[in-house]
């Protein structure tokens, strides 16, 4: 196709129509000038082709918009320190012995006598001398704790767990144990046990022998004699 059969194009409305304008007008800056401002700042908006508006006060939003960021900032870090808050921080305490914290902790000598501690959480703990006498631990975990000389005597310790629990030298007399676990390196080396219940409790063959040579009594509460929960010869 020769250049002179190509079709016109029709480029008049784009010439015509006025480009936009980015720069205030003289009178604008003569405007701001004559205010007094030593230091003129002007923010261009662009609000309609071909019109201009000009902000006196830039101030105000940047302030506007500090605030926002801040509040997001303020919102991310709550965020952040909820998603990694410390666990032990925000533990509250094991079972129903109100709000205290009985796990991983040391409470040597602490009197529990008589208190109701159902599914109470001592694991880990350190019980040295603690006194259980007559305690409802029904369910309570004594996971690894340590219960060297603690007292149990007539305590309820049924389907409580004494695994990896050292129970050494603990008074353990009339204590009914029925399905308690006891299962790993627990130990009852020196523990008094007259009248204790083991029944149903998995102990290790070595254990088993041990107790069996002190065994005696009846439990009060179960009827039943120690050495038969035992299953001693």
């Amino acid at each position: 196709m020769s250049a002179a059969m190509a079709p016109a194009l029709n480029v008049s409305p784009l010439l015509s129509k006025p480009a936009p304008n980015w720069f205030p007008s003289f009178k604008s800056l003569r405007t701001i000038k004559a205010s007094g401002s030593r230091r003129p700042h002007v923010t261009l908006r662009e609000q309609q082709p071909g019109s201009l508006q000009i902000v006196e006060n830039p101030e105000k939003l940047f302030t506007s918009l500090g605030l926002c960021v801040a509040q997001v900032g303020l919102l991310a870090a709550v965020g952040a320190s909820l998603c990694f808050a410390d666990p032990a921080a925000a533990f509250k305490g094991g079972g129903p012995y109100g709000s205290e914290v009985t796990r991983g902790q040391d409470l040597t000598g602490k009197d529990f006598s008589g208190k109701s501690l159902i599914k109470q959480d001592f694991k880990t703990s350190i019980l040295r001398q603690a006194n259980f006498k007559g305690a409802k631990l029904l369910g309570a975990s004594f996971f690894d704790a340590d219960l060297t000389g603690a007292n149990l005597s007539d305590a309820d310790l049924r389907g409580a767990d004494l695994s990896l629990a050292n129970i050494t030298k603990a008074n353990l007399t009339n204590a009914n144990l029925e399905g308690a676990l006891a299962t790993g390196n627990t130990s009852f080396r020196g523990a008094k046990i007259t009248g204790a219940d083991f029944t149903d409790v998995p102990l290790r063959g070595d254990q088993r022998e041990y107790l069996c040579k002190d065994a005696d009594g009846v439990n009060p509460t179960t009827g039943n004699a120690t050495r038969e929960t035992l299953l001693c010869d």
